[in-house]
């Protein structure tokens, strides 16, 4: 019998790459999502899909109360650090009062399995060196600081509620399901990747270097970029290994690339100039993220298959090329999600 997962925020980039690969191998898979930032589009069409909000303890109980689950997977937060920044007090109430009202549903169902997408913000000014999870926590922005007291609130529901929990503090996801099924259509775009490549298409203005005076080697922030076709596998073997306890894991490639060296991958890759206009630095915008991925690797067997920047930037140039409207036709997608 196929196993039962839950996804919440499966319509996301992240989240539908995550269905994609529970689908894949076999999985019964549930979406719930609300879809103010997600995709229906973007859902395979193997999953069931739930329109549903966070916010609305009902609709947690009664999905929660469909059938009996194997686990679920959290990837329903707000996430723009940016944003964050400008509106802290939205995501320090959003973010943790929609986990905790699906943490509490999960221990009232008896649902003992979850993984949790965090971020490497937790880690703000870090430096140079790759981050381990016994690095320093210290939120760069509230964004980083409500994932934060997410992560609090599962310590807590695993010690008091036996509800196992994997945390996983990701890098910059970046790619596209090398498929071509599901990809990467936010709005507003925020992630260097794909605004660098609708530049360098001219589908936009010039991309906006923030700050080029940072202590790295070129001046520009240097990032750890992971594909999101390793973030799934890192998932997966997440929720396999709560069957020992809970974890934390960063998870990363382990080495990093400045955003002038994004720039001239993209360049490289299209074929194409990528128009860059200068701009001041961004408010909670560390010089460095990079990750140390030597627990993950080590405690589950995860080993990144997309380490070269290229192949990454490829991914999210052909999805971008076939999908010039990202999600907007649906008609368009359903051949690509089948």
């Amino acid at each position: 019998m196929a196993r039962q997962f839950l996804v919440v925020g499966g319509a996301g980039f992240i989240g539908s790459h995550v269905v994609g690969g529970l689908v894949d191998r076999g999985d019964a898979c549930t979406v719930l999502d609300s879809l103010i930032t997600g995709h229906r589009a973007a859902i395979d069409p193997r999953a069931d899909f739930v329109h549903g909000d966070l916010a609305d303890a009902a609709v947690i109980d009664s999905v929660l109360s469909s059938r009996r689950w194997d686990g679920v997977f959290h990837l329903g937060d707000l996430s723009l650090v940016g944003e964050s920044m400008r509106e802290p007090m939205r995501y320090l109430t959003t973010n943790p009062g929609n986990a905790g009202r699906l943490i509490k549903a999960c221990v009232g169902h008896g649902i003992n399995r979850m993984v949790f997408t965090s971020t490497a913000n937790l880690f703000g000014t870090a430096g140079s060196a790759p981050i381990s999870e016994e690095s320093p926590i210290n939120p760069g922005s509230a964004y980083g600081e409500s994932k934060y007291a997410v992560e609090r609130m599962l310590y807590w529901a695993d010690k008091v509620h036996g509800l196992r929990s994997a945390c996983l503090r990701f890098f910059n996801a970046s790619g596209c399901d090398p498929q071509g099924r599901y990809g990467e259509a936010h709005s507003p775009e925020t992630h260097l990747i794909p605004l660098a490549i609708d530049a360098a298409l001219g589908r936009r203005p010039p991309l906006s270097l923030f700050g080029s005076d940072y202590d790295t080697p070129d001046g520009t922030c240097v990032r750890d970029y992971v594909h999101v076709s390793d973030l799934v596998n890192a998932h997966l073997l997440a929720m396999e290994r709560l069957s020992v306890g809970s974890v934390h894991y960063n998870v990363g490639v382990g080495h990093g690339h400045s955003v002038r060296e994004v720039v001239e991958s993209v360049q490289r890759v299209s074929g194409c100039r990528v128009p860059v206009l200068s701009a001041p630095r961004r408010e909670g915008d560390p010089a460095w993220l990079i990750a140390s991925p030597a627990k993950i690797m080590r405690e589950t067997g995860w080993k990144p298959r997309f380490t070269s920047l290229d192949e990454i930037v490829e991914s999210a140039l052909n999805w971008r090329r076939s999908h010039p409207d990202g999600y907007g036709n649906a008609a368009s997608q359903q051949g690509q999600i089948a």
